[in-house]
């Protein structure tokens, strides 16, 4: 078991108790697959879920760092094995307004659960966020299901299905592609971004038959009551926000799908969009950005999406770095932290909290959640942590 002392996800600060379950709907790589966070009922039940589902993960991670499964399932679990996100497992969902709605993308080589703080925090201010799990190769590890063989059903011992799945189904595990020797990269990571974008859309479909009140079948045969969330969801607040790969996917889910409102790129990794594609995207944007990950041709792509008539934000968290965004910032210790750039030189607490208040204020100024506009924080220094890039003054949300 890893040693949590000092350590762990921040809650959400919410005025909401938050909850998740995971939900995939068709059992192919095809379906849509997410971990859902939501406003929930106070409960003494409820189990909070490990942050790394299973081992699977732990062999996704040395794969994508090039390093031995059995050695680094090892340090993994002892570094990470007893962390859990801070939601409850398939609490009853309970709001008392109707919720917008967040669809969230992970970068490069994370999966759907790495990004519990950020997601917790939206749910916990009264957002319904559906965190994709993509299955274009590029999440460390991910699975899907394929039928039972004639001869699997009629082995006893052939594989084991979890007490989550149909008998009849069995588990495929989907591990992160790396590029092959002499293979060129865009056209890998430009097929990737445009599939991940059309999983964001699938998701938000999902979410809008579960809002009309449509049947759905969930493959994971969860606890949670899918019917509570008929009529639950506000439809024209809708948003996508992601990391990294996830930043370019928003980007990309925002051409393709109008009814994302708008869109927030963390850290954003341009690389893989058409250059074409940027005259075409018609909602604001917020790229937050860390201070030692951007460089000039990566910023000098955002800046093609600025303009005079719609709102496109930047700013720079100082002291930041890639990985100040997911969850592992929270798990490490200092000098693990800074060996593995994990932690920056600002406390992973402020710069998580800079990064939600500021992607609150936008959601709230572009959804209308409430209809005054919010300033970044009132207890933070934000000019000590800030700066702007291509657009006016960053409390002007």
């Amino acid at each position: 078991m890893g040693n949590t002392c000092n350590l762990g996800i921040p809650p959400g600060k919410g005025p909401n108790a938050v909850g998740c379950t995971d939900f995939m709907m068709d059992h192919t790589a095809q379906g849509s697959f997410f971990r859902l966070y939501y406003p929930c009922q106070e409960t003494e039940k409820a189990e909070k879920p490990d942050w790394v589902p299973c081992v699977e993960y732990f062999n996704g991670l040395a794969d994508f760092l090039k390093i031995n499964r059995a050695l680094s399932e090892r340090i993994f679990n002892y570094l990470f094995g007893s962390f859990k996100i801070p939601a409850f497992v398939d609490a009853p969902f309970r709001s008392n307004e109707k919720c917008p709605v967040v669809i969230f993308s992970h970068g490069l080589g994370a999966f759907r659960t790495l990004y519990s703080a950020i997601c917790a925090e939206l749910a916990s201010q009264g957002f319904i966020v559906a965190s994709v799990e993509h299955r274009d190769q590029s999440a460390s590890a991910t699975y899907y299901f394929r039928e039972k063989t004639e001869s699997e059903k009629a082995n006893k011992n052939g594989p084991k299905t979890s007490t989550s799945t149909p008998d009849n189904l069995v588990r495929e595990w989907m591990y992160y592609r790396n590029l092959q020797h002499g293979e060129s990269e865009f056209p890998l990571r430009n097929k990737q971004v445009k599939q991940r974008a059309d999983e964001c859309i699938l998701a938000l479909d999902r979410l809008i038959e579960i809002n009309s009140g449509i049947s759905v079948q969930n493959v994971l045969q969860t606890q949670f009551d899918w019917t509570t969330l008929e009529n639950s969801m506000d439809l024209c607040r809708i948003a996508v926000v992601g990391h990294s790969f996830g930043g370019a996917t928003v980007i990309e889910a925002l051409c393709k799908e109008v009814k994302f409102k708008c869109g927030i790129a963390l850290d954003a990794w341009m690389f893989p969009l058409d250059d074409e594609l940027f005259a075409r995207v018609k909602q604001p944007i917020f790229f937050i950005n860390s201070q030692k990950f951007q460089w000039a041709g990566n910023i000098s792509r955002m800046k093609k999406l600025d303009s005079a008539v719609i709102q496109r934000k930047m700013i720079t968290i100082r002291g930041t770095v890639h990985q100040s965004f997911p969850d592992f910032t929270f798990l490490t210790r200092n000098w693990i932290g800074r060996l593995m750039k994990l932690n920056g030189e600002i406390d992973p607490a402020i710069a998580i909290d800079l990064c939600n208040k500021a992607t609150l204020a936008f959601l709230q100024r572009h959804l209308g959640k409430n209809k005054e506009t919010h300033t970044i924080s009132q207890s933070l220094p934000v000019s000590h942590y800030l700066t702007s890039g291509f657009c006016r003054a960053t409390e002007e949300l």
